[in-house]
């Protein structure tokens, strides 16, 4: 959506397809970073994006065992809007529509579920999709596949996944936010047990962290065991917790970190989760995402408007991307495997490392993670001339 919405502000006559009839997805991320905010103050579109509904962070903290601890700060960041912005994805995707349908070039169709790709001599040439009106087949000079992590078109490209390893998955779920909770932790760490609230207007959005594939041991030890492990590890649940009638109420999502080795080939280019499914650690997946949205743009845009994009123009997309994804990725990974896995695996109650004591203690030492979370290791800002907002 963003990329497409670029172009076309660039004149780029540009469709977008959603299989859905709308946008509402709970597993999509809705922490809205400096980063991607950036992009939309550049594009002018920031007054207007936060008049939407949304939760302003400006700092983060965090609980290890008993203890709470001041961890990030985003006033500093040299940024237009230094904090995060926690809005629901389909919130975002229905504004960029609603500004999208502004543009003489912009498309988007509903209840478009891409099927495959066309080709013509070794060359993307558009897609096969269906509608409620039956099939239909787009040519394009371009396909930006940006399908999710599950990538019905990089799989029918046969474009070669790297798997980085997970050793987590998330159960997710709802609570209620009372109006009198303030400053809750967005990280929870127990003995064991990791939880993750994430505030919404009214309610906050949570993930219980287990064991890769341990989600069948977590449901046959019961719903009441599981609220138990909650309350341990995030006290300020208790009073909320029969908001989980059921285990329909929770929701498995199972966690990857891969990266294609090539995003692209003739014709084609895979961004987002597409082209580097994100760990959930950090939130950055979104802005990620957006990020190579908003560099594919700028380096497209002209390529795009002389004709078709050569396989010079795709790969610098990646050339430019994969620094900061492999970056993130690897940092991903360190955690996963150094902090989260070992304390799901023992069990023990956790002590606050000295850094997180001395970050708490340092006000200056919490810029250093707000510039890694909310700007990622490049920011990308908008070159297209005659886009600025």
């Amino acid at each position: 959506m963003m990329a497409g919405y670029m172009l076309a502000r660039a004149g780029i006559e540009v469709l977008v397809l959603e299989k859905h009839g709308d946008f509402l997805r709970d597993f999509r991320g809705d922490t809205v970073h400096p980063s991607t905010l950036q992009a939309l103050a550049e594009l002018g579109l920031l007054e207007r994006f936060l008049q939407r509904p949304h939760t302003k962070i400006e700092q983060l903290c965090g609980r290890i065992g008993n203890e709470t601890f001041k961890l990030v700060d985003f006033r500093h960041l040299p940024t237009r809007a230094r904090f995060v912005a926690i809005m629901p994805q389909w919130e975002f995707l229905n504004f960029l529509a609603e500004e999208g349908a502004k543009l003489e070039k912009f498309g988007l169709m509903m209840k478009a579920d891409v099927t495959g790709l066309v080709e013509d001599a070794g060359r993307v040439s558009g897609v096969a999709a269906t509608t409620p009106d039956g099939a239909l087949t787009i040519e394009a000079d371009l396909v930006i596949a940006a399908d999710g992590r599950r990538s019905i078109l990089r799989e029918r490209a046969d474009l070669t996944v790297r798997d980085l390893g997970a050793p987590i998955d998330v159960l997710w779920m709802r609570l209620p936010r009372r109006p009198g909770d303030v400053n809750a932790p967005l990280g929870n760490i127990g003995a064991g047990a990791v939880f993750v609230m994430i505030e919404r207007e009214d309610y906050y959005q949570c993930a219980f962290v287990v064991p890769k594939g341990g989600y069948d041991a977590v449901r046959a030890e019961g719903l009441e065991a599981l609220k138990r492990r909650i309350v341990a590890v995030a006290p300020m649940t208790a009073d909320r917790l029969d908001a989980l009638a059921s285990w329909d109420d929770i929701k498995l999502l199972s966690v990857s970190v891969d990266r294609l080795e090539r995003w692209w080939k003739p014709g084609l280019l895979c961004i987002g989760d597409a082209a580097h499914a994100m760990s959930p650690i950090g939130g950055v997946g979104i802005n990620m995402a957006i990020g190579d949205a908003v560099a594919a743009a700028n380096i497209l845009a002209a390529p795009l408007a002389a004709g078709q994009p050569g396989d010079e123009a795709l790969a610098r997309v990646q050339a430019r991307r994969l620094g900061p994804v492999r970056a993130m990725q690897a940092l991903q990974v360190l955690v996963q495997n150094r902090v989260l896995g070992p304390l799901l695996r023992s069990g023990a109650a956790p002590r606050p490392p000295l850094l997180v004591r001395l970050v708490d203690k340092v006000a200056w030492l919490r810029r250093i993670p707000a510039r890694v979370v909310g700007l990622g290791f490049r920011l990308e800002h908008v070159r297209i001339p005659g886009l600025g907002g």
